[in-house]
């Protein structure tokens, strides 16, 4: 955050910080509004049949979400854990698709996916990717 005449700018986040912030803002609101839609009955409960805009959720699928929300709006202050933020992304979603491939439909399936969550966790390690490995331009400020 550069300072200018003692006044602090926010503007002043990269990209992927802004990214970050972003997917943590939407996957903490997802994990909350979850909560309203499954309950806090049956955390592990596979094929619950509760879906929030087409995803399959249950208990434990909501505080997963809540907790990469948290991570994204807590990681994206500074533009290194902005990265370890899309590390964090691309790792736990690219693991997530891996299981889905198996776990779809299965009585294990402790995070009640279906095939609109295992798309949802491709997209979302994809994104990780770049918010984790793509270039940052250094611009220059200037006072206003």
């Amino acid at each position: 955050m550069a300072v200018y005449g003692g006044a602090h700018r926010t503007s002043d986040r990269s990209w992927p910080q802004l990214l970050a912030l972003a997917f943590g803002a939407v996957y903490l609101l997802v994990g909350i509004v979850g909560f309203f839609v499954t309950g806090f009955a049956h955390f592990f409960t596979s094929d619950t049949g509760k879906t929030l805009l087409g995803f399959e959720i249950n208990g434990m699928h909501n505080v997963v979400h809540i907790v990469i929300g948290v991570a994204g709006l807590v990681l994206a202050h500074s533009l290194s854990g902005a990265r370890t933020y899309g590390r964090l992304l691309a790792g736990a979603y690219g693991a997530a698709f891996v299981y889905g491939l198996f776990a779809i439909g299965e009585d294990w399936d402790f995070l009640s996916l279906n095939r609109a969550d295992n798309v949802l966790h491709l997209v979302t390690a994809g994104a990780g990717v770049v918010i984790a490995l793509a270039p940052v331009r250094e611009g220059v400020h200037r006072a206003s």
